[in-house]
């Protein structure tokens, strides 16, 4: 897969906009400045595919990006305080109703913030995902910015303070030093390879 070759396809503010799965699709979730389009951008070598604000909660769109036969979703940032509440309700009518959608949903990459204990909503979002069988994966943000006995005591921590942290795929990310990025490009690729394989044989079925 060439990371290098990814587009931007099209954004949707509204849920009803988004028409049905034509591709595999691979989300990333996560609150507000949490570092979603620093990680979208370092994934696929890019500095400005995806757009990277100062402002929390810029982010009001449900982004679509194509490579190949994969959808990368960038859904928008939850969390943000200085919001209206009637904004904060369309975000969350957004991710909700994708993520309750019968979409070809493979993984959803959920960001936290490694400096600081996971959010309430980020503790929602990982609820949700567990009840609803979607699979994801922990990608801890920010990672150059923790000394290594403060990413000690996080990872000790984190134990606590996420539910079945010892049964989730969590690693650690820095946009900064490009730490984890390979980590999280050989699962895309993997779970590519394994989409493709399951098409392929379906296709074989209907021969």
């Amino acid at each position: 897969m060439n990371f290098n070759k990814a587009q931007f396809f099209t954004s949707y503010g509204s849920f009803k906009q988004i028409p049905k799965s034509t591709k595999t699709e691979i989300a990333f979730a996560g609150r507000s400045n949490v570092g979603k389009s620093s990680l979208i951008n370092k994934i696929f070598n890019r500095k400005s595919l995806a757009r990277v604000s100062a402002v929390p909660g810029k982010t009001a769109t449900i982004n679509f990006y194509s490579l190949e036969d994969v959808f990368f979703v960038d859904l928008p940032g939850y969390g943000y305080a200085k919001v209206a509440k009637s904004e904060k309700e369309r975000w969350g009518e957004l991710i909700e109703g994708y993520l309750n959608d019968d979409r070809s949903l493979a993984l959803v990459f959920q960001l936290i913030d490694f400096r600081h204990p996971p959010t309430k909503d980020d503790i929602m979002m990982v609820d949700f995902l567990i009840d609803s069988g979607i699979p994801f994966v922990v990608i801890l943000t920010k990672a150059d910015k923790l000394s290594k006995k403060q990413r000690a005591d996080r990872r000790a921590a984190l134990l606590t303070e996420l539910p079945c942290a010892e049964d989730i795929t969590i690693i650690e990310f820095s946009a900064q030093t490009g730490e984890g990025v390979e980590d999280i490009r050989t699962i895309i690729e993997e779970l590519a390879e394994s989409e493709d394989i399951l098409i392929e044989g379906e296709e074989e079925i209907h021969e």
